[in-house]
């Protein structure tokens, strides 16, 4: 169970709350990380009820186990995030976009792709230079070569760099280089790097688990926001079905009930969730329409020699054919959409 106290509750009022908690031989630890101070029950041997908690002075909330995603919680925060990096506004009035390759594979593709992305009024260059991969004999990245590449094209073209943090041993590398770090859904639920990633000071886009439930996401975005770092960002990507015939299935309706939920940015990657690129212009369109933050695309100058996800990849041109769209869609729910470089 989770406390969450009222931001002006009284030194006498804690103390009170002190008092009840020790006489009733509970144990807790305070969090102080995200937006406010937490009193978290390690146990509860006296089995108070949340309700008992909650009448105390100066407790806002008792929140019971499986619910614990306080400090992502619009409840507790009803007013949206804005992250602000390098001049962009994430989860603000813009509609973002944010493309590039699956994986940096040389520069003159990265130079291919940031022209089309800057050209197309996009923010964010996208790139995984270690890339988590189903095969251990698949094309694994580039490593720090990749991330160099994706440094220097990015500046050149006045884009913002985002690379996905494999494990622990590679996040000070990639944080020292890139100005977004990403958590690829098969890591939503490594702990250990949600907590490092915590500890630091960048802002994170982290994808859906493949099979997650919308409060399993909620509450890896906790490991992260608990830790103090309060620059996260979510991204619906599908999850697993039954049906081989789409790589995932795009969850739009999680868009929606995640931004009732939570007043993190979402972002949805059409590309991942469909797995075809003939696909992944309409969904794009669509999660521009029911409410998403921003779009995260693939786009590769020439997809069939693409060294990694060459089938969901879009060209640059389908990528300047978006944008010519989503400047239509944008005002539509209440948006912008910056014009073409």
């Amino acid at each position: 169970m989770i406390l969450v106290l009222d931001p002006a509750i009284t030194p006498s009022q804690r103390e009170a709350l002190d008092s009840f908690l020790a006489g009733s031989g509970a144990t807790v630890r305070e969090n102080r990380g995200g937006r406010g101070d937490l009193v978290v029950l390690t146990s509860n041997p006296g089995g108070v009820t949340a309700e008992e908690f909650q009448a105390r002075s100066g407790v806002l909330k008792a929140v019971s186990a499986g619910q614990e995603f306080v400090h992502a919680a619009r409840e507790f925060h009803p007013e949206n995030t804005v992250i602000r990096v390098g001049g962009a506004e994430i989860g603000g009035k813009e509609l973002l976009l944010a493309a590039g390759p699956c994986a940096v594979e040389s520069e003159a593709q990265m130079e291919a792709c940031a022209r089309a992305v800057s050209a197309a009024g996009g923010r964010i260059l996208r790139g995984g230079s270690f890339k988590p991969r189903t095969s251990p004999y698949s094309f694994q990245g580039l490593g720090a070569e990749g991330l160099r590449i994706h440094r220097e094209v990015a500046d050149r073209h006045g884009l913002l760099m985002m690379s996905e943090v494999l494990d622990r041993e590679d996040l000070a590398l990639v944080a020292g280089v890139a100005d977004i770090l990403q958590v690829g859904s098969r890591n939503m639920q490594n702990f250990p790097l949600l907590k490092a990633l915590g500890r630091q000071s960048k802002p994170v886009l982290l994808k859906r688990g493949l099979a997650s439930t919308r409060e399993e996401f909620l509450l890896a975005a906790e490991y992260i926001l608990s830790e103090g770092n309060g620059q996260v960002i979510l991204c619906e990507r599908g999850i697993r079905s039954f049906d081989p015939s789409l790589r995932n299935s795009l969850d739009l309706a999680s868009v929606v009930l995640l931004k009732e939920m939570t007043h993190l940015p979402v972002l949805v990657d059409p590309s991942h969730a469909t797995g075809r690129h003939r696909l992944v212009l309409p969904m794009a369109r669509a999660a521009a329409v029911c409410g998403a933050d921003g779009l995260l695309l693939e786009v590769h100058p020439e997809p069939a020699k693409a060294l990694s996800d060459g089938p969901q990849a879009i060209l640059p041109a389908d990528l300047m054919a978006l944008s010519e769209d989503l400047r239509v869609l944008a005002p539509v729910v209440g948006r912008t959409f910056g014009a073409p470089a």
